[in-house]
């Protein structure tokens, strides 16, 4: 009886431990060979025309017990635009759309996160583009967390999210008025991001 309350003690100071670590964030990195990221724009009423950018890189702060996106940063070079249709390409990498060559990189900054349902939030973050910074809201799925099946056999978040944008509020303004090419941009993401320098299981 002499050592319970110490055997207790020991083993309270153990859970704390335990639950302290388990609750503490982690850093995730993007998967550049698993994220899939695609734009969809209206031409001249006709039909949309989808693209995507080849090029991103990113990570996030991300605490799972208590469902926190501390921070999170993705880039997307803007020369790396893809439409499937080489002189289109070359046209939006000019100053009339994302202007490349002056603003190579397309920034989104997390700034907040809200939980909608169990596995759904919205993200609210700043979108750099073409030298000015506007807020945007992204809805947020996070579609499977467990341990890699095969590869890098870490600890992996699968997520899908979507938002639009209107991307006159950024000042690329080139054929809205005259409806050739819309306003209204409908982003999509899909993609994998492992848990950085090991962790809670």
């Amino acid at each position: 009886m002499k050592r319970l309350f110490p055997d207790l003690l020991a083993s309270s100071l153990l859970l704390v431990a335990a639950t302290a670590a388990h609750a503490e964030p982690a850093t995730f990195e993007v998967d550049e060979e698993h994220f899939s990221m695609s734009f969809e724009i209206m031409h001249i009423g006709y039909a949309p025309v989808i693209g995507m950018f080849r090029d991103i890189e990113g990570n996030f702060e991300y605490d799972e017990e208590t469902g926190e996106l501390n921070s999170g940063r993705l880039v997307f070079q803007a020369d790396s635009v893809f439409t499937n249709h080489d002189k289109r390409d070359d046209h939006l990498r000019e100053p009339d759309f994302l202007n490349a060559r002056e603003h190579p990189e397309i920034v989104f900054s997390v700034n907040d996160f809200v939980k909608t349902g169990d596995n759904t939030g919205v993200v609210t973050g700043d979108l750099t583009m073409l030298g000015q910074t506007r807020p945007v809201d992204v809805d947020v799925t996070l579609n499977k967390a467990a341990e890699y099946p095969i590869g890098h056999e870490e600890y992996t978040l699968g997520i899908s999210a979507e938002a639009i944008i209107n991307r006159s509020e950024w000042g690329m303004t080139y054929a809205v008025e005259n409806g050739l090419v819309g306003d209204e941009v409908r982003l999509r993401f899909g993609f994998e991001a492992i848990r950085q320098g090991g962790g809670w299981f």
